[in-house]
């Protein structure tokens, strides 16, 4: 027996619904999340926003018209806003209702409607929104977000309202969204404990920083992987385990000394060679990996301070040794060279300094980013693997647009 187009379009959701399970960091999740419905409605462009207390925050959008018109690799700009939970939004009032709701035209909404369309970004684009179709994300009778999907086309790529089967298809499709997204927030909820646990101990490592080297990390890795060809899949599993690494990367500080840590002077050989314990403390915290996530993480753990001519640490280390014996190591040993350091370890290496040069701290001003961009350029070749240098200046204008978003 055939199957008919809508079976095939439920039996794709639950494909799907497997592919989203798996996902583990809520940032991934969401915009995977976002280009999947897109596809299963057929709409041109569409967002999505998490709940952050009474207000809305947009957390992705797409659009295939204006990704177009840019070069291969780039993407459209890096948004971050923010707006009231109310009915005079599309987005707020599906919240309050918590119902869907289809528009026709968007420019055409009546006058007994409590909400209203913002034209400000079709009038700076050049864009035409027309039909509109919302869906709050709800698990457990809490919303978590909302879904937004902009001009259904049709086969020959005309701009359609949606119909009754996309909004059957939304439905069904963000009823498993919302079951994955809350599971990411658990995740999500258990790092940033770790995090604040280690910012306790560390006064530097505070969690803008944390958010700031994790969404580097991954725009530079995106765009890497665009330039090779990377698989889908094999990207969407790479960036997931690398964005909640990135965020990890100096987890290990929780077992340095408070004197060391806290200290605002500049450090002794001795306190210097303590203070690069974090980086084997770290790794110890993933030894008995399950998953790609923790092979990743104690990766980064471990060798985010190794150096493209091998100057840095800790080098060949052998984590086994150092965990069964309780032996301090020996930082005087050669550290890694070249691509021997793992490649999310040289991403991460990359966006930390980044943000560490770029940031203040109580024992140093924050460098001007003309400086700090000229001493990446400097180091490509000795501190930095030259190709993540040359990536990163590709991607630099989204890289400042996520260092406004996450401000200290």
């Amino acid at each position: 027996m055939v199957k008919s187009l809508r079976e095939k379009k439920l039996q794709k959701i639950l494909e799907i619904e497997q592919v989203l399970s798996k996902i583990q960091d809520t940032d991934v999740l969401l915009e995977r999340l976002l280009t999947e419905a897109r596809e299963i409605v057929r709409a041109d462009a569409g967002s999505i926003y998490i709940c952050e207390d009474d207000k809305l925050r947009i957390k992705y959008a797409q659009n295939n018209t204006e990704q177009k018109k840019l070069a291969a690799g780039e993407k459209l700009p890096f948004v971050n806003f923010s707006f009231p939970i109310n009915e005079c939004s599309i987005a707020g009032y599906s919240v309050i209702v918590s119902k869907l709701i289809n528009i026709k035209d968007a420019y055409l909404i009546s006058d007994d409607k409590p909400y209203s369309f913002n034209q400000k970004s079709d009038h700076i684009t050049g864009y035409r929104t027309k039909s509109v179709l919302t869906l709050p994300l709800i698990s457990n009778n809490k919303t978590l977000g909302v879904i937004q999907m902009i001009n259904a086309l049709d086969d020959d790529g005309c701009i359609v309202c949606f119909d009754n089967d996309d909004e059957l298809f939304l439905t069904h499709f963000a009823s498993a969204a919302a079951q994955a997204l809350e599971k990411t927030y658990l995740t999500r909820s258990m790092i940033m404990r770790m995090i604040r646990m280690a910012e306790l101990r560390d006064p530097k490592e505070t969690g803008a920083h944390i958010l700031r080297v994790s969404h580097y990390a991954v725009e530079i890795y995106d765009r890497w992987a665009i330039e090779h060809n990377i698989d889908i899949d094999e990207r969407e599993n790479f960036r997931d385990s690398l964005k909640i690494s990135a965020m990890l990367h100096d987890v290990g500080k929780v077992g340095v000394s408070d004197l060391i840590l806290k200290k605002e002077s500049s450090f002794t050989e001795e306190e210097f060679q303590i203070m690069k314990s974090h980086t084997y403390i770290g790794a110890s915290l993933f030894f008995d990996a399950k998953s790609n996530i923790d092979l990743m993480a104690r990766d980064v753990a471990f060798h985010h301070h190794e150096r493209w001519n091998g100057t840095g640490y800790p080098g060949s280390v052998d984590l086994s040794l150092v965990l069964n014996d309780n032996t301090t190591v020996n930082f005087c040993t050669k550290g890694l060279v070249g691509t021997d350091i793992p490649f999310a370890a040289r991403i991460v290496a990359l966006a930390d300094v980044f943000d560490a040069l770029s940031s203040k701290r109580v024992y140093k001003k924050a460098w001007a980013e003309a400086d700090v961009l000229d001493e990446i350029k400097k180091q490509s070749g000795y501190q930095f693997d030259p190709e993540i240098v040359d990536i990163f200046f590709k991607v630099i204008d989204r890289i400042r647009a996520i260092q406004n978003s996450f401000p200290d």
